[in-house]
Order: C-alpha cells, then sequence, then structure tokens
C-alpha cells in the first residue's frame, strides 16, 4: 500500500510536469514565431507638462515606475543640461530624443548651444515639432523650411546627434504654391536623406486619413522615431486639413477606443527604420491613468 501509494504520487507529479511542458509548448507553439514587441516603451513628456513643470523629480519618478525606459522631452522647465541628466540617471530613465522649437533650429547661435545641452542630457535626436502656421503658409515656405533643416541637420551630425522633423496633420494635404505637392513629400524629397529623418505622429497621420505604410514603402528607413496615440474617429475627408483644436478631443489612449490599426503599423517597424516609440496623449483627463492605459496595451502588444 504504501509502496503503492508512493508510486501513485511519483507518476502523478510526472503527469502533472508532462501535462504542463505540454501546455507551455503549445503556447508557445500558438505565438507566431515572427511575433515581435516594444522592448522599450518611451514616452513623450509633453503629456505630462502640466504636472512636470510643477514636479519635476516626482514626475519622472511616476513615469519610470509605470514602466517607461525611454522619455522625450519638449522643455526643460528651468532645469539645467547636468541636473536634467542627473534627474534621469537617478529614476533608471534614459532620453534619446528631444523637441527644439524652430526659431532655435533657424539661428546658429541658438542651434549650437541646443546641440550642447543635447550631449550632455544624452540625446541622439533633436526634432522641430512644429511650424506656425503664418509661416508656413507663405508661398515656397516649405522649400525654405527644407533648406533650414538641411543646414541644422549638417551641424547636427558634427556632434553625433540625428535632425528630424515631427508632423501633425497640415503636412499631407497639396499646396497649389509647390504645384500640388504636400509639404511632407517636400521635406522627404527636398531635405537630404542622410542629414533629416522624420518623427512621424501615426495619430496625425491617421487624421489626415493618409496611411503610414505608404510613406514606409517610398521612404524606407526615414522613420527612425514614433509617436504613439490612439485616435477615436478619422475627420472627414477635406480639401483643407482640419484644425487641430477639432482633432484633440478625439485623442485617446492608445488601445482604448482606438482607430489605429497598430498591429499592422508596427510590423512595417523594420521598413520603416523605427529605434524609439513615445507614446503620446495632448490633452489627457487624468494623466497618470492615461500614461498606465497606454503602457498597458504597448507593452504587452505583438505584431
Amino acid at each position: 500500500m504504501g509502496f503503492g501509494g508512493v508510486h501513485f504520487s511519483i507518476m502523478t507529479t510526472l503527469d502533472r510536469r508532462t501535462f504542463l511542458g505540454t501546455v507551455g509548448a503549445a503556447v508557445l507553439a500558438a505565438r507566431p514565431a515572427w511575433a515581435a514587441s516594444i522592448k522599450k516603451v518611451g514616452l513623450q513628456l509633453y503629456t505630462v507638462r502640466t504636472v512636470l513643470e510643477k514636479d519635476f523629480d516626482g514626475t519622472l519618478a511616476k513615469v519610470a515606475a509605470t514602466g517607461y525606459k525611454e522619455v522625450e522631452f519638449a522643455g526643460y522647465f528651468g532645469h539645467t543640461p547636468a541636473a536634467v541628466r542627473t534627474v534621469l540617471n537617478k529614476h533608471g530613465l534614459t532620453s534619446p530624443a528631444a523637441h527644439i522649437d524652430y526659431p532655435t533650429v533657424s539661428d546658429p547661435a541658438k542651434w549650437a548651444k541646443a546641440l550642447d545641452d543635447a550631449a550632455t542630457i544624452g540625446h541622439k535626436f533633436l526634432v522641430n515639432p512644429w511650424i506656425d502656421e503664418a509661416q508656413r503658409n507663405k508661398a515656397g515656405e516649405w522649400e525654405r523650411i527644407a533648406e533650414t533643416y538641411n543646414t541644422a541637420a549638417a551641424a547636427a551630425k558634427e556632434h553625433g546627434i540625428q535632425f528630424c522633423y515631427h508632423n501633425h496633420n497640415f503636412e499631407f494635404y497639396p499646396r497649389q504654391d509647390a504645384g500640388g505637392k504636400q509639404p511632407m513629400d517636400i521635406l522627404l524629397e527636398t531635405c537630404d536623406p542622410k542629414l533629416v529623418q522624420i518623427e512621424l505622429d501615426l495619430c496625425w497621420i491617421a487624421a489626415a486619413g493618409k496611411d503610414p505604410l505608404d510613406y514606409f514603402r517610398r521612404y524606407p528607413g526615414r522613420f527612425p522615431l514614433v509617436h504613439v496615440k490612439g485616435l477615436r474617429k478619422v475627420p472627414p475627408a477635406s480639401a483643407d486639413p482640419t484644425p487641430i483644436a477639432q482633432v484633440l478631443p478625439d485623442v485617446t489612449d492608445v488601445g482604448h477606443d482606438d482607430v489605429v490599426d497598430w498591429k499592422r503599423i508596427f510590423a512595417k517597424s523594420k521598413e520603416a527604420g523605427i529605434k524609439h516609440y513615445f507614446v503620446e496623449h495632448d490633452v489627457p483627463k487624468d494623466v497618470f491613468a492615461s500614461l498606465k492605459n497606454s503602457y498597458d496595451y504597448v507593452s504587452h502588444l505583438e505584431f
């Protein structure tokens, strides 16, 4: 009886191990061999700008605690580059990129300082995220902007920094003064591809009714950075871009009431040249709840 009991116990244990091993193998088999995921989820700190300005250290601590590994700055709120680097190190964060305004990019002296600051903080990319409406609507202005970018990017390259431009929706509408070309195509065709690349905001290109995969095919490797934020609905098609203020209420947490097909897009990450993925929400109702919602979705996404 004792021997039989021991024998039964051993066999039960072995059977359980065999069963668990079989289940584990089945789970692995069910996961496609090609499935990929985002190892380091980043955050564009514009999302937390109001709390970051009030509590720089504490906000970055919460960002890191949520699980984010990388951050992209949109202003340092009076902190020196050395102080910024210290806080990042304290919380185990890195900052591959930062947004820099056009007046700084176009001014050689200001740009030189921005490049020095970037080197201290550890940025590898500097991104111009916006051109004021009055400027961008001038005839022939996008060609002039492209030349400014080429000049700034050449200086950045000497510092080991890649220059990028970040889009909204208005870059994907034809311009009469440019022979019907879209500003995004003007930049991609006029700028030196070795000097100027694109941080593609995947929400804003969706809001313009355009397919990012079309750009990945036409300009492979030009999109090392992307912004990842949800969109509830695409505005109706129109000849002119929908005003940004009208789109913002439909920005949402990634994967939550969201029409963007993230798996389809990220399956082409290699073709696009994507190296860093930055979650963003321009107008979150609850900043830290939004951070967690998007992080949980993006960090578990397989494509």
